[in-house]
């Protein structure tokens, strides 16, 4: 770390000691990404940059899908002796339709083609849990839905990274903690690891045993194993990250938990990689290069690093986000065109079946209450799969913002397909009807707060409202005269059928309150619930924002 000059976009000429100009310095190339979440395809909508003609707007750029990212990762590699592609965590889960229904096979086998070699975990990566995880590792068939797909999968190419998700039985990790690669004979440690906060943000019962511990103090455990095996270099994948206020290349102002952990790992950590708030950015933080490429395939990173032969260690470092530019320059990779190919033949089919209408776009972002159209519209759909006697007797349906994946689009004449279905609700969560008593219900409603820096505010269905206060502390912002059903003042001590999805009935999101419910039924799934609302009700359109109401 000695003569290690860390720069955030440009590099810059650094003037070393003679003895470390003995020999040339070794280039390295490592090219990254992160939250791919299954987009084989190009995502809607692309990338949001600032407009090169006028910086103080904002344009759209397409961008993105597994075909053009190919061709760019083999771009990029082009004329750099020494590269490495790597990744930070979320390759799986929450994706569309096309990877979901295989369970993510086709993603994992895209990005095994593309030439992946190290990626960390990320939350998403234990949606289904960790034996599930292991089975991307290492192949084979779903246990529930056997092998789905064209051709047996056999598991990824590359290796998942788990330097803090603890195994709490044997005190080890449940994957490797790091990777040593050596380029031109100086090696390079790779650490990947995944927020402490997983635990909170993933199913209860796919995680047990497990324990995700802090970051910074998981690395810097490690630098001193990493040392003692000769190693300099040390490149940090970590599924976490921040909120800068620039464009994708720029990083001012960048708040969020990845500054301080950044700031306390051991010196040691020339560069890392992070990722999870979806957002782009080319940072120096605490003078380290730190950065992150959006989300859904739509960046490269292109990390360029020199080592010194001598050192063994990093001198200089410099990023550059690179934009999947799939509508200019980019031609499609044959290779993945095949693989895509012969996944929708199967899913094709069961993703193309009409689901109704919508009249406009049904949007998942929330009004300043926390209130959206498309949350109104899945709320309203899960209640009303659960409502009958035989179906849980359900009075009112409660729906995490986390599961909400991407707003529904119409395309010709407002239809809407069971895949915009599928997209917008990718988890498959089972519905469960509960009894909560009115206390119960506050108690699960207050702890929409735990996080103050990111409230999760459950879409409500009709006929159920509450208001809130904003200049309240924690656990006292619902108002109680103030929640009710059907115009009726909710009472205390009475019970109530409530419907929540299975992850949100465990406690996921740390709605812990839902763990106190009683007498539950297990229903069907959360998206075919909506696809069953849409044909049923179509064309759908939003509806005042009345259910969730803000005062102060």
């Amino acid at each position: 770390m000695r003569y290690r000059t860390i720069l955030a976009a440009l590099a810059l000429t650094s003037t070393l000691p003679a003895a470390a100009q003995t020999a040339a310095p070794v280039e390295l190339r490592i090219l990254a990404i992160n939250d791919f979440h299954g987009n084989l395809r190009p995502p809607p909508g692309g990338i949001r940059i600032n407009d090169p003609e006028d910086r103080s707007k904002k344009v759209m750029v397409t961008a993105g899908g597994a075909e053009y990212m190919a061709t760019l990762v083999k771009q990029l590699r082009e004329g750099h002796k020494n590269t490495i592609f790597v990744a930070a965590g979320d390759l799986i889960g929450a994706s569309p339709f096309l990877s979901a229904m295989f369970h993510d096979e086709p993603s994992i086998e895209a990005l095994s083609m593309m030439g992946l070699a190290i990626t960390s975990v990320g939350n998403h990566e234990f949606d289904e849990g960790k034996a599930e995880l292991l089975r991307m590792q290492n192949g084979g068939c779903h246990p529930v839905d056997g092998c789905q797909g064209p051709h047996p999968f056999t598991g990824a190419r590359f290796r998942y990274l788990a330097a803090s998700t603890i195994e709490t039985a044997t005190g080890s990790s449940v994957l490797p903690p790091y990777e040593i690669r050596e380029f031109d004979g100086i090696p390079v440690a790779f650490i990947g690891l995944t927020l402490k906060e997983t635990a909170g943000i993933v199913a209860p019962s796919g995680i047990k045993g497990l324990e995700f511990r802090d970051e910074a103090e998981t690395v810097n455990a490690l630098v001193p194993q990493l040392k003692a095996r000769g190693v300099e270099a040390i490149v940090v994948l970590i599924h976490q990250g921040g909120e800068p206020a620039g464009d994708y290349n720029e990083c001012p102002a960048i708040t969020g938990p990845i500054v301080d952990i950044v700031k306390k790992f051991d010196r040691a950590v020339d560069v890392v990689v992070s990722g999870h708030t979806h957002r782009a950015y080319v940072c120096d933080i605490d003078g380290r290069l730190v950065t992150s490429g959006d989300k859904y395939g739509t960046l490269v990173t292109a990390i360029d690093l020199k080592l010194d032969p001598v050192t063994r260690d990093i001198v200089s470092a410099k990023g550059e986000n690179v934009i999947v530019a799939n509508a200019s320059s980019l031609a499609k990779d044959a290779e993945q065109t095949a693989l895509i190919e012969a996944y929708d033949r199967l899913s094709a089919p069961i993703a193309n079946r009409p689901a109704g209408s919508v009249t406009q776009t049904l949007s998942r972002v929330p009004n300043e209450a926390g209130e959206s159209a498309l949350g109104d519209v899945i709320a309203d759909a899960q209640l009303a799969a659960t409502r009958d006697a035989k179906d849980g007797s359900a009075v009112i349906a409660l729906t995490n913002p986390g599961g909400i994946r991407t707003d529904i689009v119409p395309k010709e004449n407002g239809a809407i397909t069971f895949g915009d279905v599928f997209a917008s609700q990718p988890f498959r969560n089972r519905l469960v009807t509960m009894t909560l008593t009115g206390n119960q219900l506050k108690d699960m409603l207050e702890q929409q707060w735990l996080d103050p820096k990111r409230p999760r505010i459950l879409q409500v269905s009709n006929g159920f409202s509450y208001a809130w206060d904003a200049s309240k502390p924690f656990g006292e912002r619902v108002i109680p005269e103030r929640m009710t059903l059907n115009g009726r003042p909710i009472e205390a001590g009475s019970g109530y059928r409530i419907t929540l999805n299975d992850y949100l009935a465990v406690g996921g999101d740390g709605f812990t309150a839902a763990k106190q419910g009683t007498s539950p039924q297990y229903g069907g799934y959360d998206a075919d619930a909506l696809f069953a609302f849409f044909q049923a009700h179509g064309p759908i359109g939003p509806l005042p924002p009345t259910r969730i109401l803000r005062v102060n």
